[in-house]
């Protein structure tokens, strides 16, 4: 069958009752790729009937969460402006014996009596194929006359998903496996209702790393948190996409045209998919490769404290120089604010302080062999260009000196002197990055300090 035989629309049916996390989101990855792919329409269509719960601001979390992850809709629906047409259905089914009014005790134990409207069970089995999980068949009985309405003005979930998804026109409904149990109820109401029955996916779960569903009682996150700590919605789309689907290669980053094209619900698995933070880093930090040094750039600096941006030594320029050496510690840009208050990186905008004992290489105490070291560095770094200040300038002058008095007794003392930690990038990038005119008052004042 070519792909434009039959024109595409997909949907994706959020209730606005709370923060969604990422397996719900999936969903709508899933639902978009198949929908783009096809050359087919891909529908919002926000599920907020339930008064009660539904709140303005989980329906904008949702909205704000689809745009940032660039799952552009070619239209929005809200379920509560739809009502007039559930009720409508109500009122067919009704007239043609599919359904009844049924008046019945609040189980609140209040002791009113409620007009309820069930669906007139023909007790039957049923099938249908699934795209992902093949043949399925149900015995209908058990289900008995089920509740479709509160009122014939109050539609309930069943009722009011099928004459949306038909009057939308949908063609393919990708949801989650929790949803094969409703399937058969809402295929029934297809028939009486006399609607064309749209095809079914049923997606494998999303685990958490303990294999338990996940689920926001259990700490999954919004979307909007992964957002806030500095992760890309590229590589977020990213792993969402490998959640049950694999492309058949050994390939694992994507960028979004390259998973429209590659998507097809024919890989979708049977078994559940992981959401594994650790993996998520990584296809991460996979797409921070993937940025321009300016864009890698502009990222660090949206996270940067103002304790850091309002150094005497700040400069887009001197940020610009140090990016690659903060995105190789980088898993996402949120991880900037922990290098920041763990001091990681204010020595790059201002000369760092620190006990002058912090110099010595291990045990050694003398002070004298200490100078004269850090001097002869500030010399050897005195004879390269100003111009050419890079690091392999800058080792090539030091190294053979570093070699013949002990590479820990040169360069321990002159990366310290630099930046004044434990841990820093090595001496030679450092110097690069600082300059020749900073690398060699910083090495002096290091000096100083044992002068006095």
């Amino acid at each position: 069958m070519s792909n434009k035989e039959e024109h595409i629309i997909t949907r994706f049916a959020p209730s606005p009752t709370g923060l969604l996390h990422g397996g719900n989101y999936r969903t709508a990855v899933f639902s978009y790729l198949f929908a783009r792919q096809r050359g087919g329409r891909f529908i919002v269509r926000i599920e907020d009937t339930d008064r009660e719960r539904s709140k303005k601001e989980y329906e904008e979390n949702i909205l704000e969460s689809l745009a940032w992850l660039g799952l552009k809709y070619d239209a929005l629906y809200r379920q509560s402006e739809l009502v007039l047409k559930h009720s409508e259905a109500l009122q067919q089914l009704i007239n043609s014996g599919h359904a009844y009014i049924s008046k019945e005790e609040a189980k609140d134990g209040s002791g009113v009596m409620r007009e309820l409207v069930r669906f007139k069970n023909p007790g039957k089995r049923i099938s249908f194929e699934d795209l992902i999980r093949g043949h399925i068949e149900i015995d209908t009985t058990d289900l008995g006359d089920f509740v479709i309405a509160k009122s014939i003005t109050e539609p309930l979930f069943h009722i009011a998903v099928v004459v949306d998804d038909a009057a939308m026109g949908i063609t393919h409904i990708v949801r989650g496996e929790d949803h094969i149990a409703n399937t058969p109820r809402q295929l029934l109401l297809y028939e009486a209702l006399g609607y064309n029955v749209p095809h079914y996916a049923h997606l494998p779960l999303v685990l958490d790393d303990s294999r338990a569903k996940l689920s926001k009682r259990r700490g999954a996150q919004p979307l909007t948190y992964y957002r806030d700590n500095g992760y890309l919605p590229s590589a977020i789309l990213n792993f969402l996409a490998l959640l049950g689907w694999n492309p058949g290669t050994d390939k694992e980053i994507f960028t979004k045209e390259e998973l429209v094209e590659a998507f097809s619900l024919e890989r979708v698995q049977k078994s559940s998919g992981i959401f594994n933070v650790e993996k998520l880093n990584w296809i991460n930090k996979e797409h921070i490769k993937l940025l321009s040094k300016e864009e890698q750039c502009a990222h660090i600096e949206a996270f940067l404290p103002s304790d850091i941006t309002q150094l005497p030594g700040f400069s887009h320029e001197r940020l610009l120089n140090i990016s690659n050496v903060l995105v190789e510690h980088l898993t996402h840009f949120g991880e900037i604010r922990n290098m920041a208050q763990n001091g990681d990186l204010a020595y790059f905008f201002v000369q760092p302080t620190f006990p002058k004992e912090k110099l010595f290489w291990k045990e050694e105490t003398d002070a004298t062999k200490l100078i004269e070291r850090l001097t002869k560095v500030n010399e050897l770094l005195e004879t390269i260009d100003e111009n050419n200040f890079t690091s392999e300038s800058i080792k090539e002058v030091l190294w053979d000196y570093a070699t013949k008095e002990g590479r820990g007794q040169v360069l321990w003392p002159t990366r310290f002197a630099l930046s004044g930690r434990d841990k820093s990038p090595d001496p030679f990038q450092l110097a690069s990055i600082l300059g020749k005119k900073e690398t060699l008052a910083r090495i002096s004042a290091a000096v100083a300090m044992h002068h006095e």
